[in-house]
């Protein structure tokens, strides 16, 4: 009599699921990387805020030193209500040209190796010049 064995094999490397996990938590934590930048700005604006008042504190005498703590620890909340919004809209501007910077620079090393190619390839030359032709006639056809 036969008899046959049937193993069940998994149908996806635990390895390759496990760095698809990877991949999405990864994810999860660019899209907060806006909101933690603009916590840790608006924690530094803060602390600045409070170490002068701090330094305006010690210069009071020890018979306002409550008054002086609960004016300080005021200060502290009114600039986090009031400075929350101000300082996310920063930390997304300087995120967003901070990639306007990054793709610049990307596209200028990529234009400068192009170039360098274009230097030693006449085929390379060749067709830089046939886009740049066709530029300034697609230019001189539809206008600046």
């Amino acid at each position: 009599m036969t008899s046959f064995a049937h193993v069940q094999h998994p149908t996806q490397h635990p390895g390759v699921l496990r760095m698809e996990r990877a991949g999405k938590n990864i994810r999860h934590v660019v899209k907060d990387a806006t909101r933690s930048g603009a916590t840790l700005l608006l924690a530094a604006i803060v602390a600045a805020l409070l170490v002068v008042a701090n330094q305006v504190v010690e210069t009071w005498t020890e018979g306002h030193l409550l008054a002086a703590w609960i004016a300080m620890w005021a200060i502290a909340f009114a600039s986090l209500a009031i400075l929350a919004t101000p300082a996310k809209g920063m930390a997304i501007s300087l995120r967003a040209g901070f990639k306007r910077w990054n793709a610049a620079r990307r596209q200028a090393a990529e234009d400068r190796a192009l170039w360098q190619l274009a230097q030693v390839d006449p085929r390379v030359m060749q067709d830089l010049n046939c886009a740049m032709t066709r530029a300034d006639s697609l230019k001189a056809y539809y206008g600046d």
